[in-house]
């Protein structure tokens, strides 16, 4: 051919648009892309499909007339036209998936194995959109049969927000989605939840310092970084997952501050910690990775919060120590702390509890670290006491 570029045209329809086959020499070679071509305002406007031959022309004209043909009859440009095939379940899971790791959400890898599940049960290839509510119901039955409720609302819940994801991302210009998934309804919504059972149960003093002795000298061979973890959270009153991921980069030694940068509530969070928890945590070598609290299986990875809470359960059934769960600690922390004459809106500022008033959402910058440290002093002066006062108790 001639050294200048050659467009093949396929069928009729000058002035409106056609597929088009592209020739362009190159010094060794010549390339061939398949284009869809639009006259738009006495203006040419194409898009590339993809190359000649690794698609055909049978596989270019099956796009064109999908994705395009359409569009150009309506008028519509083509530069912003899409595959318009509905997106399959599993092209939706793995883009909320996507959409959860993006925003640093903590849940996504959670989300990712359960959905990965889900998806091979419903049919990964099947376009989402078919996916009928009983279909998710009898996912769920036989979870919740075998006993396991919360793990079947657990699952209710990723396809729920999988879906309802799915909804508002067909028009969210903020993003672009490689899919379109034409959804009409979230066929999860009209599934019942588990009714919550809304937690009460906070450790006495007498059975705090059951739990922590216990810790600190356990009777049956336990990992170390497990009962150092567990001290920790009930020390310091923070959330499982955060004080499982501890690392060396958050703990600030000379201040006895550990710093999150990103927490459950996506919120930045400085706490100071009693002297009780600085002096156990400088106790602790971080591992060559830098966690606290190394997994067993896996050293490079902190301990997962599932790994604990399993950790608790186990000592908990052999009768060792009082029935807890971690959350339970958490709230001890909260209750007892105010017996010691921590003020609840600092105690909720130490646990970085979320505060929905319009002043502390909007207008409040202070960071209260003062009054934090005040508060931990407090705590770490009643926790030192009972502590004091028990082993006293026990030499008598």
């Amino acid at each position: 051919m001639t050294g200048k570029q050659l467009s093949l045209v396929d069928g009729e329809g000058h002035g409106t648009g056609r597929l088009v086959l592209v020739l362009k020499p190159m010094p060794t070679r010549v390339t061939a892309d398949w284009m869809a071509q639009q006259w738009r305002d006495d203006k040419r406007i194409k898009k590339k499909l993809g190359s000649y031959p690794s698609m055909s022309l049978s596989k270019a004209r099956e796009i064109f007339n999908r994705d395009f043909a359409e569009r150009i009859q309506k008028g519509r440009s083509i530069k912003i036209a899409g595959d318009t095939r509905p997106g399959t379940v599993a092209d939706l899971f793995e883009a909320y998936v996507a959409y959860l790791k993006a925003g640093g959400k903590p849940s996504w890898k959670e989300a990712e194995k359960g959905l990965n599940k889900i998806a091979d049960t419903l049919g990964r290839n099947r376009p989402a959109r078919d996916i009928e509510p009983d279909e998710i119901t009898e996912i769920i039955r036989p979870i919740y049969e075998r006993g396991k409720r919360s793990m079947a609302d657990h699952v209710r819940s990723y396809i729920r927000s999988a879906f309802s994801w799915g909804l508002k991302s067909e028009h969210d210009y903020r993003t672009t989605a490689a899919r379109r998934f034409r959804l009409v309804y979230n066929p999860a919504a009209s599934i019942p939840t588990e009714p919550k059972t809304i937690g009460t149960r906070w450790l006495s003093e007498e059975e705090f310092v059951r739990l922590y002795r216990w810790l600190e000298c356990p009777d049956t061979p336990v990992h170390p970084s497990y009962p150092r973890a567990i001290q920790i959270i009930m020390l310091t009153g923070q959330r499982v997952e955060e004080i499982a991921r501890l690392h060396v980069d958050q703990w600030d030694a000379r201040e006895r501050i550990i710093d999150w940068t990103r927490t459950k509530n996506l919120q930045p969070h400085a706490v100071p910690v009693p002297s009780l928890a600085a002096e156990l945590i400088e106790s602790i070598t971080p591992n060559k990775y830098g966690w606290f609290f190394p997994s067993a299986k896996d050293p490079s990875k902190p301990v997962s919060h599932g790994t604990l809470y399993s950790f608790i359960w186990r000592q908990r059934e052999r009768g060792v120590i009082p029935h807890a769960t971690n959350r339970d600690l958490r709230r001890t922390f909260k209750t007892l702390a105010g017996k010691a004459g921590v003020p609840k809106e600092i105690r909720d500022r130490i646990q970085n509890h979320a505060l929905q008033d319009v002043s502390s959402k909007h207008y409040d910058r202070w960071n209260y670290m003062v009054e934090k440290r005040a508060g931990m002093a407090k705590w770490d002066k009643f926790v030192r006491a009972m502590l004091a006062k028990k082993r006293l108790k026990a030499a008598a």
